[in-house]
């Protein structure tokens, strides 16, 4: 039995339109990505550097890990985001996203002064405590 003409047809439209919407969707996410991002860069730019007393409160870390098998060898890779979380006299909490080197040099419990600029972490001192 022969399918009609018509019928490969339509089928070539919907496969068509399809595409189109999957094209449409992949580069409104990446513009929105990147909108996004610059539209923080800009607030955080805008925003004062402020120092104020701040305690080291929590401490994570946000490990993603992607995989690849190229002529049957396996690649892993992973990637690691580290953030700490700082209360401040007031109670408010705000966690930053840092260097794996600023991490490494926090202890939750430190005690100390927090610079930062909107969401941009710019430094933790550490006060000295006398013995």
């Amino acid at each position: 039995m022969e399918v009609p003409f018509f019928a490969g047809d339509l089928m070539f439209q919907f496969v068509s339109i399809f595409i189109g919407i999957i094209f449409v969707i992949i580069i409104g996410t990446i513009l929105f990505s990147i909108f996004k991002g610059i539209g923080q860069w800009q607030k955080n730019e805008n925003s004062p550097k402020l120092i104020v007393p701040a305690i080291v409160k929590s401490k994570r870390t946000d490990v993603r890990r992607s995989g690849s098998i190229n002529n049957e060898h396996h690649h892993t890779t992973s990637h690691t985001r580290y953030y700490v979380t700082f209360e401040f006299e007031s109670g408010d909490r705000s966690e930053f996203l840092i260097s794996g080197n600023e991490y490494g040099l926090l202890s939750e419990g430190d005690i100390g002064k927090l610079t930062f600029q909107g969401t941009r972490f710019l430094g933790f001192t550490r006060k000295q405590v006398n013995s």
